[in-house]
């Protein structure tokens, strides 16, 4: 028996007895309680009382390979080589990355219950609970290398705050490069990581790290003003917000090679966190403060410094907003 299996049982939120769940899943009571307490180290705590049996309080949306393939829509899914739903991993971006080390795997999406090394950008670990948010990632391939590249990220954040209006989620704004906003708090993150050559044919991953439910204890890790999902809206499901962001993602990725950053850079300037207010921006070697003015066609941020106006682009460069 694996705890997936027993999760699935004490998902609804009800209690079960240790003899039926043993019943249903073909173990006695003594392997039910074991891995009753293995769940813990998921941060899952499964509340056990006698006379009733075990329960999961408030129970848990388990990501549906079905359900999820059912909301994506039409066009979309026709762009889906293979769609993958893992329990536990240690980053869906480097399980996608060792997979496109051995296979074409344009299309191919990975998602996963919980990271046990998640990655965010610039080195930083990215908190992953289990059952709580959205650890997913999707591989494209490229002609033209990183210069087919330019802006990707950005254009990632448009789709995905579309696909977050279309599940009631409003408000989102967008931080260069690589963060969606809510109220000034992060609420969702972009890795990008490339495979091949950088002149030539290449394959890409794009991780997405979004929080639906981030349980307070696994907070305590984040080193930054945070928000999830369910702190703006009621009601959400953590498989539709996932068919929506590949309704998005999927045509975004299979298009971008021909349209570029050029054709959401409107859009993305629209959704800009910082426009027109005074940012820091800094790397291993300068700091430089001024005013987010926008960002050009391929996605490099323009600020203007003492009148003169600066480009930036991605990589090692840090963005801040100055208090007013």
């Amino acid at each position: 028996m694996d705890m997936q299996a027993l999760l699935s049982l004490v998902a609804d939120g009800e209690f079960h007895s240790g003899k039926d769940l043993g019943d249903v899943l073909g173990v006695s009571r003594t392997a039910v309680w074991k891995h009753a307490q293995k769940l813990e180290s998921l941060g899952l705590h499964l509340e056990s009382v006698k006379g009733k049996g075990y329960r999961l309080p408030g129970g848990l949306e388990l990501l549906s390979r079905e359900k999820i393939l059912a909301g994506v829509d039409a066009s979309a899914k026709s762009l889906l080589s293979e769609l993958d739903v893992l329990s536990t991993i240690d980053s869906t971006n480097q399980h996608a990355m060792q997979r496109i080390e051995s296979q074409s795997s344009h299309g191919y999406v990975c998602l996963a219950e919980y990271q046990t090394a998640g990655r965010g950008r610039r080195g930083r670990t990215w908190v992953s609970p289990f059952g709580s948010n959205i650890y997913l990632s999707a591989v494209a391939e490229f002609e033209g290398g990183a210069a087919a590249l330019e802006g990707l990220s950005l254009a990632v954040g448009v789709a995905l705050v579309r696909a977050l209006k279309s599940c009631g989620v409003e408000g989102v704004q967008l931080k260069w490069p690589n963060d969606l906003l809510w109220q000034g708090r992060k609420l969702a993150g972009i890795l990008l990581e490339m495979s091949g050559d950088v002149a030539g044919p290449c394959q890409v991953v794009v991780g997405v790290g979004l929080n639906v439910t981030m349980p307070e204890r696994s907070a305590e890790d984040i080193d930054q003003p945070w928000v999830d999902v369910a702190s703006i809206v009621p009601d959400y499901s953590r498989n539709q917000l996932v068919a929506a962001m590949l309704t998005e993602l999927l045509p975004l990725l299979d298009s971008f090679q021909q349209t570029g950053f050029a054709a959401y850079k409107d859009e993305w300037e629209a959704m800009h966190a910082y426009q027109n207010c005074d940012v820091l921006i800094q790397t291993i070697k300068m700091h430089e403060q001024g005013e987010a003015i926008g960002v050009t066609g391929v996605g490099a941020l323009r600020v203007l410094v003492d009148g003169v106006e600066k480009q930036f682009s991605g990589g090692e460069v840090s963005l801040r907003s100055v208090p007013s």
